[in-house]
């Protein structure tokens, strides 16, 4: 029987509401900075929330001209910087490998929500007549993988996963079976979401599911606290380059941590709500180590799903409490999404390359707005500021509406 192939990450790039690299990011989210502010990409005049963690300082033009700018969607745009950062950070010239091995698999849980609207709009005001040709390039899901396979000729499986919340890390675990198989030596792969828009804002406050302090933005998000009221939405991206691991040996690539395991599972239960008791996200988490192969005993983190709603996170720790035992009150957890807010699809994408920073750098990053205990929620979750701690091995979670559950493992690099 063949050795199972190992995968390792070799690139990391994304675009959040904390900087739009991956240097910004992980240097303010360590200083302790909130991302959310009140909305400067659309007027908010007639919402009942004002705030988010919108980019508005997004600037393509080092990976995009003016004029192909135009033809993508901003959730692709943002994709497309990500992932040029991820691959120039892994330093891979793409003349010198097999293209039709290498395959981009991203996540988004809506695409091109920015076109879908503005194109309505036009038919309805204008008439079908002027809807734009580069309507269904521009909102399809797949825009954003698609557009990176064409700029670097990347010729290996090439395809979208939407599994809401959960999409960037399902399509980092359909990235390791990938190369796993024998079918790619290397992925491009994390997801992309751009949703603060008219629509998005509508119908996410309109189900009550967002946090609704105007009057303080920036302490909005606060994951675990007893005071949260919902989550804040976020925008951006984050990319990653999966290899395996003698391929990224060969040409003497910088390896940030090795992809130890992945799990999915669904609660069959409410299209919104998690399972209160946590089922599937246990199932999920279980699934990951089993497939790591390591016990829970293990896991000296957890970058946790962790919106800042009242049920999200109670179930979160519930589940993680069900896999870990006593364990979980010994390993340290926190919500990166306290300070970006929740990018929906690209959450897991941004976290996963905040996981590679952490094992990197023997730094747990902060969950923010930490100010009342809730006695429901009773973990360690690295509460306002940054903790030093050697990092061996490190879980984090995705859990999306639809009752997606997705789990990764990363581990530290050894021979």
């Amino acid at each position: 029987m063949q050795p199972q192939r190992r995968i390792v990450i070799t690139g990391v790039g994304t675009v959040t509401p904390l900087g739009n690299d991956v240097s910004t990011l992980w240097d303010r989210l360590l200083a302790g900075e909130s991302g959310i502010h009140d909305i400067t990409t659309l007027d908010t005049t007639k919402y009942k929330v004002h705030f988010a963690g919108d980019i508005p300082d997004f600037d393509i033009s080092e990976f995009v001209d003016s004029r192909e700018e135009k033809r993508l969607d901003r959730f692709t745009q943002f994709a497309v910087h990500a992932g040029g950062q991820a691959i120039r950070d892994c330093g891979i010239d793409f003349d010198s490998v097999d293209r039709t091995r290498c395959g981009v698999i991203l996540g988004s849980g809506i695409g091109g929500l920015i076109e879908i609207e503005n194109q309505i709009e036009r038919m309805l005001f204008k008439g079908p007549d002027r809807v734009s040709p580069f309507t269904v390039p521009k909102m399809m899901v797949n825009a954003a993988g698609g557009n990176i396979s064409i700029t670097y000729g990347l010729q290996g499986p090439n395809y979208a996963v939407a599994t809401a919340c959960a999409s960037a890390t399902n399509a980092m675990g359909d990235a390791l079976r990938s190369i796993r198989l024998g079918e790619t030596d290397l992925v491009i792969t994390g997801g992309s979401e751009a949703a603060i828009t008219r629509m998005g804002l509508a119908a996410f406050q309109n189900m009550k599911a967002l946090s609704t302090r105007n009057e303080d933005p920036a302490k909005a998000s606060r994951p675990f606290d007893a005071g949260r009221d919902g989550f804040v939405l976020g925008e951006g991206a984050g990319v990653l380059v999966f290899e395996e691991l003698e391929h990224a040996k060969k040409r003497g690539a910088k390896i940030y941590a090795e992809v130890l395991g992945y799990g999915t599972t669904s609660d069959a239960g409410h299209i919104t709500a998690p399972d209160p008791e946590g089922l599937g996200a246990a199932r999920a988490m279980q699934a990951a180590l089993t497939d790591a192969g390591i016990a829970p005993e293990q896991v000296d983190y957890i970058n946790a799903h962790g919106t800042s709603t009242p049920l999200g996170d109670k179930a979160e720790t519930t589940a993680i409490k069900r896999v870990f035992g006593d364990h979980a009150y010994k390993t340290s957890v926190s919500s990166t999404k306290s300070a970006l807010g929740h990018s929906l699809g690209a959450s897991g994408g941004i976290e996963a390359v905040i996981l590679c920073k952490t094992i990197e750098t023997s730094t747990i990053s902060p969950t923010i707005n930490y100010e009342t205990p809730d006695p429901d929620c009773d973990l360690d979750y690295t509460p306002n500021t940054p903790k030093q701690k050697n990092v061996e091995i490190a879980m984090s979670n995705s859990f999306g509406f639809g009752g997606h559950n997705a789990c990764v493992i990363f581990g530290k690099m050894k021979d």
